[in-house]
């Protein structure tokens, strides 16, 4: 009995040391306006960051989803800024988005960084080798 539960003890850290991976490196990209979609971001985000804490997340933003990093427009802007400190999450918003919508920069919630151009960042990481997710419907 005493080997037994040793054993599942035994078989419950090997379980979770192989869950717990090589940290990985995921690039977001959101172009969607559905709130939805950025909400859904936002639970993708958290739990992927919870789980994996030393893995590295970078959402980018552009074209119809740059409400979604606004400070006026935002549905998850409570979600987005309690990131701003935690330098394994982070989220860019693409520059020529904001000219084409005639954003500046202070109408951005803290912790977003810009980038010039949205989709030349998710090359440069998909190059680098990060993983690539689209969220969308």
């Amino acid at each position: 009995m005493k080997s037994t539960l040793l054993l599942i003890v035994f078989f419950s850290f090997s379980i979770s040391a192989w869950s717990q991976a090589k940290p990985v490196k995921v690039v977001f990209d959101l172009t969607s306006r559905d709130t939805t979609i950025h909400q859904t971001t936002m639970r993708h985000i958290k739990a992927m960051s919870a789980a994996y804490p030393e893995s590295e997340f970078e959402v980018v933003i552009y074209g119809g989803a740059l409400p979604m990093v606004l400070k006026d427009q935002s549905s998850v802007a409570n979600d987005l800024t309690s990131f701003q400190d935690n330098e394994k999450v982070t989220f860019k918003v693409c520059a020529i988005s904001m000219k084409k919508y005639s954003v500046g920069r202070n109408a951005l919630l803290p912790g977003v960084d810009i980038v010039s151009d949205g989709i030349l960042e998710i090359v440069y990481k998909q190059n680098e080798g990060w993983g690539y997710i689209k969220e969308a419907n």
